[in-house]
C-alpha cells in the first residue's frame, strides 16, 4: 500500500508540471476550503483537518476514478462527426467584402427597410436583405490624423488598434440608427440615417465612454430597449474598470468592486418582458451573460466561472447609498457540466429564443461554451430555462464573505437574516403596498446587503443537467436557433453555430441523440465567426467575420441528390417529393413528402434507378483509378467486384474517393460496383454510388483514368509525356548522325583490323567496356512493357548542341569505343 500511495504521490507530482496556467490545486481547493473550485458549500469539513493525511487520500482517489472516468468519455458521443461536410465554394453562400476593410462584425437587422447594415472597421454598409452581395449604399467613419497620432503616442499599434471599428449599432424609436466606434481609443457614438437609398452619418459625436469599448479586441455586449442603451464594457483607457450601464437621462451603473464585477468578459444581453400579465406587478428584466474571474474560490490560481446577471429595467438607484448605482444587480454562476471537464467551461456566446405563442417563462436561452485550458478540444451548448435562472434570483440563497485568518476572504452562504424588501428585487406589488414605489424610496439595509452581497449561491444548471450537444474539433464561437416543424408533426430546434475556422455547424439534438447534419465552409482562407443574425422575413442567415460577410438560407435540401441520402440526412427542412424527384423544402410544398428525422427510416423510399456503368480500359501493367465520393461522412465505403467482396491489398488500395488498381493484369477486368453503407437507427441502408466495366487492352489502348504510382495531379499529361519522349528520340537519332558525320562513330564497314586488334587487346586487358559488343551498343534498348516509361535515358545525358569546333568529345560507352586516350 505505501508503494501505491508513492507511486500515486509521483504521479500527481508529474501531472501537475503540465498543468495549464489556470488549472486549481485540487488539494488547496477541496479541503482547506470551505467552498470548492465552483463555489458549493464545504463547510461541512473541519478546517483543522490534517492536510498532510489528504494529500495520500487525494492521490489514490485519481487512481479509483480515472477508469471511471476513461469509461464514461469511451461511451460519450464526443466525436460528433458532421453527416456532409461541404468545401468552401462561392455557391454556399453570398458574400460581401471590400478591398481593405475588415472586422465584418456589427450587424443591425432593418427589415422594415429591407436592409442589412453592417459595421466595419471605418464604415458602415447598407446591404440588400435578400442578396448580401448587393451594395446599396455605405459612409465611411474615419479616425484623424491627430487621432491616429494621440493614439500611437498612448502605445497603441497606429495600423491595427488606431482604427474606428464599429461596435454598436442599435434602431431607436424614430427610425434613426444609433452607431458607436472605438476611434482610436477614444470612443465616439453618433446617429445615422437612410433615405433615397443613402446612408448618412449625423455626425453629432457623442461621448462613447461607458458605451462602447475602448479597445477593438475587447469583448462587449449591448442592446436598445425602449430608446435606452444597455451596454456593458470598460469605462477607461486601460480596460480596467469594467462596468454595466444604462445610457439615459439618468445613468446608472455598477459598482467599481470586485464583488461585482472581477476583470469580466463580457458576452451577450437580453432584455426579456417579465412585467406581461405579471401577477405580482414585476417589471422587465436585462440580463447580462459574460464571464470572469471567480472571487468565491479561495485558490492559489485564479478560476474563470460563467455568470448570468440581472438588473430591472426601473432601477433608478438609491438615494442615499447605491446613488446612480443598479439597486437590483444580482448575478449567479452558470455551469455547463461536460463530461471530461475538471474546470468549469467558459460561455462565449448566448441565444435567447421565445415561442410567440407562450409566456416569457418558457423561453430558452442557448448558450456555447468552451474549455478554459488548452488541455480539451471540446466546445458544447447547452440550455436554460428563463424561468430558472428567475427563480434563483428570486428566491436563491447568497453569498457572503467572511473573513478567515489563514486567508483573505472565504465566501459562504449567508444564513442570517434578508432585510425587506428582498435586496435586488424589482419594485412589485408588495413593495408598492408598503409605499415603496420607485428603487430611491428602498431602505438603506436593503442597499447596503446588496451592495455587499450581489452573488447568489446556487447555480443555475442547464435542463437535463447535462450539455445539448458536445462535439470534439472546431471551437464554437456563435449561436442561432430556429425552431421547425417536421413532416411528424412535431417541431424540433435546429442549431447553427459558427466556429473559429470560418465553419457554419447545423445540429439537432434528437430525443437526447446529438446529430449534425452538415458544416459548410464559408470563409476562405478560414476566419472564426464573430457574429450570427437570423431574418424571420427572408430566412436566411447573416454571418459576419474579420473577412466578410456571408449570407446563408436554412435549408439546402438540393444537396441530396436521392430520397435515401434526403432522408438519411435527417434535416427536419427537408423531404423527399417522389412526383419530382427531388429534395425539397418541406415549408415550399404542398405534397406528402417522405422524412425521418428521429431515426432515418430509409425504407420508405422507392427503389432508385439503377446506376448506369462506365466504361473503363487499360492496358497490362497499368494503374487506374476509379472515383466513388461518398455521400455521406457517416458512411462506409465497400467495392464489389463481379459480385464479391473486393479485399484491399498491395494491388488494390482503397482510397478516400475511391479505389486504385496498380499494375493491372487481365485478371482484373470485371464489372466494379462501389456501394456505400449508412447506418441510422433503425437499420443499414445500402446503395450503389458508382459502377464501372474495366477491361484490359493491348499496350497503349487505355481510355481510363490512368496513373502512374505516385502520380501527381497537377503534372503532365500523358499526351504531353509521350511528346517529350518523341522529342528526345529524335534528338538522339540526330545527335547519332552528327557523331557519324564527324566521324566520332565509326561504321562496321569501315572497321579495320587494327580497331579489332585493339578491341582485342582491350578484351584481354579487362577494360571497362571488354563485355560490350558494338552492334550491341548500336541496336536500341528494347521498350519496356510498362506506360510512359523510356528505356533510352542513356544516351540524353550526353548532348552536344553541334555548334562548337570539331573538339575531342565523350560519349557514353555503350555507343561507341574510344580510339585515342587522350580524348578521355
Amino acid at each position: 500500500m505505501d508503494s501505491l500511495l508513492s507511486g500515486a504521490s509521483k504521479g500527481a507530482s508529474a501531472l501537475s508540471q503540465h498543468r495549464p496556467h489556470r488549472v486549481i490545486d485540487a488539494t488547496r481547493c477541496l479541503y482547506p476550503c470551505m467552498t470548492d473550485c465552483y463555489g458549493n458549500n464545504k463547510a461541512h469539513i473541519p478546517l483543522s483537518l490534517n492536510k498532510r493525511a489528504m494529500y495520500p487520500l487525494l492521490s489514490l482517489s485519481v487512481f479509483w476514478l480515472l477508469p471511471l472516468a476513461l469509461t464514461l468519455e469511451d461511451d460519450s458521443p464526443l466525436d460528433c462527426v458532421p453527416r456532409r461536410s461541404v468545401p468552401y465554394h462561392r455557391d454556399n453562400a453570398h458574400m460581401f467584402r471590400e478591398e481593405g476593410v475588415f472586422n465584418y462584425s456589427t450587424m443591425l437587422l432593418r427589415e422594415d427597410l429591407d436592409l442589412l447594415v453592417l459595421g466595419a472597421r471605418e464604415a458602415v454598409y447598407a446591404l440588400d436583405l435578400k442578396d448580401i452581395s448587393k451594395k446599396l449604399s455605405s459612409a465611411k467613419w474615419e479616425v484623424t490624423q491627430q487621432q491616429k497620432d494621440e493614439c500611437k503616442n498612448k502605445g497603441k499599434d497606429p495600423e491595427m488598434e488606431c482604427k474606428n471599428y464599429i461596435r454598436i449599432l442599435h434602431k431607436t424609436e424614430d427610425n434613426r440608427m444609433y452607431v458607436c466606434g472605438t476611434n482610436a481609443f477614444d470612443p465616439e457614438c453618433d446617429y445615422m440615417s437612410y433615405a433615397d437609398g443613402k446612408l448618412t452619418l449625423e455626425k453629432k459625436g457623442e461621448d462613447g465612454k461607458g458605451k462602447c469599448p475602448f479597445d477593438p479586441f475587447q469583448r462587449y455586449a449591448s442592446i436598445m430597449f425602449e430608446n435606452q442603451l444597455y451596454s456593458a464594457t470598460s469605462m477607461n483607457f486601460l480596460g480596467s474598470e469594467p462596468v454595466l450601464m444604462r445610457s439615459s437621462s439618468v445613468s446608472i451603473r455598477t459598482e467599481f468592486k470586485s464583488s461585482w464585477l472581477h476583470e469580466p468578459s463580457f458576452v451577450s444581453m437580453a432584455q426579456m418582458p417579465e412585467s406581461v400579465m405579471s401577477a405580482e406587478g414585476d417589471d422587465d428584466k436585462v440580463y447580462l451573460f459574460f464571464s470572469e474571474m471567480a472571487v468565491e474560490c479561495d485558490c492559489y490560481n485564479k478560476l474563470v466561472v460563467s455568470r448570468v446577471a440581472r438588473v430591472c429595467k426601473g432601477d433608478l438607484g438609491g438615494q442615499r447609498t447605491l446613488q446612480k448605482k443598479w439597486t437590483s444587480f444580482l448575478k449567479a454562476r452558470m455551469d455547463c457540466p461536460v463530461l471530461e471537464s475538471q474546470l468549469p467551461y467558459i460561455i462565449q456566446d448566448t441565444y435567447r429564443w421565445c415561442d410567440p405563442q407562450k409566456r416569457w417563462k418558457d423561453c430558452l436561452f442557448f448558450a456555447v461554451f468552451t474549455p478554459q485550458s488548452d488541455t480539451s478540444d471540446l466546445s458544447a451548448v447547452c440550455v436554460y430555462r428563463v424561468s430558472e435562472i428567475s427563480r434563483v434570483f428570486a428566491e436563491g440563497k447568497y453569498k457572503t464573505p467572511v473573513p478567515v485568518e489563514t486567508s483573505f476572504v472565504k465566501w459562504v452562504m449567508y444564513s442570517g437574516d434578508v432585510p425587506v424588501p428582498r435586496p435586488g428585487a424589482c419594485i412589485d406589488n408588495e413593495a408598492r403596498k408598503a409605499g415603496i414605489t420607485q428603487t430611491l424610496d428602498l431602505p438603506d439595509r436593503t442597499l447596503q446587503f446588496i451592495k455587499d452581497r450581489p452573488l447568489m449561491d446556487q447555480a443555475i444548471q442547464p435542463i437535463g443537467e447535462k450539455p445539448l450537444l458536445v462535439r470534439r474539433g472546431a471551437t464554437f464561437t456563435r449561436i442561432i436557433v430556429n425552431q421547425v416543424q417536421a413532416a411528424d408533426g412535431e417541431k424540433y430546434h435546429v442549431m447553427f453555430i459558427g466556429t473559429e475556422e470560418g465553419t457554419m455547424l447545423k445540429a439537432v439534438n434528437y430525443d437526447g441523440e446529438m446529430f449534425i447534419i452538415e458544416e459548410v465552409q464559408l470563409f476562405q482562407p478560414p476566419e472564426p465567426i464573430k457574429i450570427l443574425k437570423f431574418s424571420n422575413v427572408t430566412g436566411q442567415l447573416y454571418a459576419g467575420s474579420d473577412y466578410g460577410a456571408a449570407q446563408i438560407p436554412l435549408a439546402t435540401c438540393g444537396r441530396s441528390s436521392s430520397c435515401m441520402d434526403c432522408v438519411l440526412a435527417r434535416d427536419p427542412y427537408c423531404g423527399w417529393d417522389q412526383v419530382v424527384k427531388k429534395c425539397v423544402v418541406l415549408a415550399n410544398s404542398q405534397r406528402e413528402l417522405i422524412q425521418s428525422v428521429k431515426e432515418g427510416d430509409a425504407s420508405l423510399c422507392p427503389d432508385s434507378d439503377p446506376v448506369k456503368p462506365v466504361n473503363q480500359s487499360i492496358w497490362p501493367g497499368g494503374n487506374l483509378k476509379l472515383g466513388c465520393p461518398s455521400p455521406s461522412n457517416l458512411a462506409e465505403t465497400l467495392w464489389e467486384r463481379d459480385g464479391s467482396p473486393l479485399t484491399p491489398s498491395a494491388r488494390f488500395q482503397r482510397l478516400q474517393d475511391g479505389l486504385l488498381i496498380l499494375n493491372a493484369s487481365h485478371s482484373d477486368a470485371g464489372r466494379y460496383h462501389c456501394l456505400s453503407v449508412e447506418r441510422s437507427k433503425v437499420d443499414e441502408y445500402k446503395t450503389t454510388v458508382a459502377e464501372y466495366q474495366v477491361s484490359i487492352g493491348p499496350a497503349g489502348t487505355g481510355d481510363g483514368n490512368v496513373i502512374l504510382p505516385q502520380a501527381q495531379t497537377d503534372g503532365p499529361s500523358v499526351v504531353g509525356l509521350q511528346a517529350v519522349v518523341g522529342l528526345l528520340v529524335v534528338s538522339l537519332i540526330a545527335l547519332l548522325a552528327w557523331n557519324f558525320y564527324k566521324g566520332h562513330l565509326w561504321l562496321p564497314w569501315n572497321c579495320g583490323k587494327s580497331n579489332r586488334a585493339q578491341s582485342q587487346e582491350t578484351h584481354e586487358q579487362g577494360g571497362p567496356n571488354s563485355s560490350v559488343n558494338y552492334q550491341d551498343a548500336l541496336r536500341p534498348a528494347p521498350a519496356e512493357d510498362k506506360p510512359l516509361v523510356s528505356g533510352t535515358d542513356n544516351g540524353s545525358s550526353n548532348n552536344h548542341t553541334g555548334e562548337e569546333s570539331d573538339a575531342p568529345t565523350v560519349t557514353l560507352p555503350s555507343l561507341q569505343y574510344i580510339d585515342d586516350e587522350s580524348e578521355i
